[in-house]
């Protein structure tokens, strides 16, 4: 399949096409703050990103970093070809609850040792997302986890017939 246009680039943003294949793991100068259930359940400027191509970036957190009881492993997994087995938690808030709402890699493929105590978190389920203050977008479709923000120019992987991108 085909790869779509990208979309214009505007000053001080990134396109989700110049990331590269196989992803790159960076730290970054971030804050990010996810509330749950009327919770803060992190606020923490400790923060990786993974940059795939046609992805919007990826943030992981220190599982340390979280609300205690936030992260609840659950059951099941899946298998990244770059990155390793990923087992995945129940995040709590408050009164609410996102089943599989996070995931980790406990033992990170080569090249990915700094996800091993970090968690992602998908931005659909929370309450809210932020990077610097920003709301963010989750990514398109139910299986990434991606975050849209102002500094990202698309189009993103996720959208319908997107799957062979």
């Amino acid at each position: 399949m085909a790869h779509p246009t990208p979309d214009p680039v505007a000053p001080g943003q990134e396109s989700v096409w110049d990331y590269p294949r196989p992803p790159r793991v960076e730290r970054v100068d971030r804050r990010v703050v996810i509330r749950l259930g009327g919770e803060v359940i992190i606020d923490t400027g400790d923060v990786v990103r993974v940059l795939e191509t046609s992805h919007p970036p990826v943030y992981y957190l220190p599982i340390a970093d979280f609300a205690e009881g936030a992260l609840v492993p659950t059951v099941g997994g899946s298998y990244c070809e770059f990155k390793g087995a990923a087992r995945y938690f129940d995040v709590r808030g408050g009164d609410a609850s996102a089943p599989k709402g996070a995931w980790n890699y406990p033992e990170p493929a080569p090249g990915f040792e700094l996800l091993a105590d970090r968690v992602a978190v998908y931005a659909r389920p929370m309450d809210a997302c932020e990077v610097d203050g920003e709301p963010v977008v989750p990514q398109p479709g139910g299986f990434y986890g991606g975050w849209i923000t102002a500094a990202i120019a698309g189009p993103f992987k996720g959208t319908p017939g997107s799957m062979g991108w």
